[in-house]
């Protein structure tokens, strides 16, 4: 790649990819293989490979692309972003430590905190990171981590990065940022002194409903070592044809979510204006109540917002019952606009009370903006609402 310092978007294209050597192919191969056939027993691992469980090249150039969208020291991508999310929990933590968690967090965060890693005696606190008052308040002796999520699923509430990272630094803990809502795009954790930034490759990196995956970049070659091992230990590595379909996709990352992004805002706006919408939250509009950290933390506000409506659950079960164009599905940061009530699948197993606190209505509808025409977007959600009785 020329240049001394490309644009994310050359990047994005260009990073962590070369022609074949062999025959030219501008694409990465897909190297569907198990093992690796080596010169001698003295020139073991000499060209890198043993077996794919501990490593793909199809999947290496995947994680030099994203290190050099992301920056640190390296980058581990992982068979989906709960594995990559469960493999940094236990690579970062031991038996009696304990870490602080973003009270709101995906709902397979918590499912894995409290019903997993609660057996092995590691002890995970959920609290409010927006305030890092709050953070600091809650970590103890034994904490050994701290891991938010900004913006948060599905509330969309924020975390000032740079304000927990610099509490964690000041402390020796690690601070880990799920920044699967943002992307490296308008968002780069590292930058704002995290230590390690974790996606699920599935949303937009990916972008097309076709494959699941997970990465993690990390600032200390150490996390790097220690979250690699937990990966080649419990066989949680991506495979080849997924890495192959994430070098497709993440080519227009930024050109999707720039245009994602629009079409969110639009919709946004219009739900504003709804009579039978009690609530909207998007960090493009200026109602939003954390606006100023959303325009001073990233560069774009993403493609994701939610709502309530007028009526409660049952007018939103109606709404989402009688949309035509947004698909009523989990998954988010798809070309296709989805909509999905998160009380009933991805926070399913979330109990109610803690729902509650941490503002994950029942009546809560989060969309996922696509590449459709935003007049077409507008107009089914206006003919679902204005059907609502």
């Amino acid at each position: 790649m020329s240049g001394d310092n490309p644009d994310f978007k050359t990047r994005e294209i260009r990073a962590g990819v070369s022609p074949d050597p062999v025959t030219g192919a501008i694409l990465t191969p897909i190297y569907q293989t198990t093992t690796y056939v080596q010169e001698s027993v003295d020139q073991y691992l000499e060209k890198g490979y043993s077996y794919s469980r501990s490593g793909n090249p199809t999947v290496a150039a995947l994680e030099a692309k994203i290190t050099a969208l992301e920056g640190g020291a390296g980058s581990l991508c992982f068979a989906t972003g709960m594995a990559a999310t469960s493999c940094t929990l236990v690579g970062m933590l031991s038996t009696g430590e304990h870490a602080v968690l973003s009270d709101v967090v995906y709902g397979g965060t918590h499912r894995v905190s409290t019903k997993v890693l609660n057996r092995w005696g590691l002890e995970c606190s959920f609290v409010d990171t927006s305030d890092p008052a709050n953070v600091e308040a809650a970590i103890r002796d034994n904490t050994r981590l701290i891991f938010t999520e900004s913006p948060a699923n599905p509330t969309l509430k924020l975390t000032d990065i740079a304000a927990i990272s610099e509490i964690a630094q000041a402390k020796g803990i690690p601070h880990v940022v799920d920044n699967t809502f943002l992307t490296p795009y308008y968002q780069r954790p590292l930058e704002l002194g995290a230590d390690i930034s974790l996606h699920s490759t599935t949303k937009f990196m990916e972008g097309h409903n076709i494959s699941v995956g997970g990465s993690i970049t990390a600032r200390d070659p150490d996390h790097l070592e220690r979250i690699m091992f937990v990966r080649n230990c419990l066989g949680s590595n991506m495979t080849p044809m997924v890495a192959f379909y994430t070098l497709q996709g993440i080519k227009t990352m930024s050109t999707r979510l720039e245009a994602q992004s629009a079409n969110a805002l639009k919709v946004a706006k219009f739900l504003e204006t709804h009579p039978n919408v009690d609530r909207v939250c998007y960090p493009g509009l200026e109602s939003f109540p954390q606006k100023e950290l959303a325009d001073r933390q990233a560069s774009g506000h993403g493609s994701m917002l939610w709502f309530e409506v007028h009526g409660g659950v049952e007018s939103g079960k109606q709404l989402m019952n009688t949309l035509k164009l947004w698909s009523l599905a989990e998954n988010l940061g798809s070309v296709e606009s989805l909509v999905t009530h998160s009380v009933t699948m991805t926070h399913a197993d979330m109990p109610r009370e803690e729902r509650l606190a941490a503002g994950i209505t029942d009546g809560l509808v989060r969309l996922s903006t696509g590449l459709e025409s935003a007049d077409d977007l507008i107009a089914d959600l206006k003919q679902a609402l204005d059907g609502l009785h």
